[in-house]
């Protein structure tokens, strides 16, 4: 794994990077272990890296799957297709390509967007899912401009990064600028430095990564449209909701309530955003229990 920065002891000793062709795209996956076979998703502006903490001791259970989205750090970046459907499609395709025609699913994010889509469009495939802090397009009622504060610290993304080209203007050569903001001021517990470092680095090497990155945002009115059929239909697998109290809070559990019957609601205080990185311990615990105990949300 040339040029990713620190990672767990023994961590390249049990997984591989690998290009995996899924229709038209290559996914970067980073796989390893044994078991259940276990796809992690995250979210914007990150890519895998995201997942080191909790990736070593989840595949001493799991086959771990962590994979770079469309659009994302070394996977194709092709020119449209951001929408949660075709890219959720992607995801199946990916995992039966792999030889796994049912899993467990864990998302952060936009991977959580991800994570909704393909449980709904595809509830033969995922066996459970994990949903980790993030608001859903389409699931979280109408959010004005006018809102509080802290509303507006956490979700005045959306809007900029829904621009075309202009916010690409604004953002390439000052990407430390933009995205050390969205660490420093979403996380409770700061982010490593060298970790901001390489998420912001893959984003301004390559020319393509920049805009696939906002085309995710772009799409949101095909989402918003595809969410409302999709919540028309209960998730009937048992799925798990994850937030931080200084992010999203409580507010996941009541945005999830109404799509699935069989939640379970956790909320980490002393917690922001990004939660794999922020709780990596807390966050493994919480999920071995739900994707182990055959008595969990049965």
């Amino acid at each position: 794994m040339h040029g990713v920065p620190w990672l767990p002891a023994g961590f390249t000793d049990v997984f591989d990077s690998t290009l995996v062709r899924a229709g038209d795209v290559r996914l970067h996956t980073v796989q390893g272990g044994a078991g259940r076979p276990l796809l992690l998703v995250g979210g914007w502006p990150q890519n895998w890296y995201a997942w080191r903490f909790v990736m070593p001791r989840l595949a001493e259970h799991f086959r771990v799957v962590a994979v770079d989205p469309r659009g994302v750090g070394r996977s194709d970046k092709p020119q449209g297709g951001y929408d949660l459907g075709t890219v959720a499609a992607e995801l199946r395709t990916l995992m039966r390509a792999l030889g796994h025609d049912r899993f467990l699913m864990a998302g952060h994010d936009i991977g959580m967007w991800l994570g909704y889509a393909l449980a709904a469009d595809h509830p033969e495939a995922v066996e459970r899912l994990a949903l980790i802090d993030a608001t859903v397009p389409g699931l979280l009622p109408g959010v004005s401009i006018f809102g509080p504060k802290a509303q507006n610290d956490l979700l005045w993304h959306f809007a900029f990064n829904r621009q075309h080209s202009v916010n690409e203007s604004l953002v390439r050569g000052r990407e430390d600028i933009y995205f050390g903001h969205q660490f420093r001021s979403k996380a409770v517990q700061p982010l490593p430095a060298s970790a901001i470092s390489f998420y912001v680095e893959t984003l301004a090497r390559d020319p393509e990564a920049l805009r696939a990155s906002f085309d995710y945002y772009r799409a949101t009115d095909e989402n918003i449209a595809q969410n409302e059929q999709r919540k028309t239909r209960s998730l009937a697998m048992p799925v798990l909701s994850v937030a931080g109290a200084h992010a999203v809070g409580e507010r996941m559990a009541d945005m999830l309530r109404p799509v699935t019957g069989r939640l379970h609601n956790v909320v980490f205080d002393d917690c922001g955003h990004y939660v794999p990185e922020e709780r990596p311990d807390a966050l493994v615990e919480e999920l071995l229990r739900f994707f182990q105990d055959p008595r969990s949300l049965s």
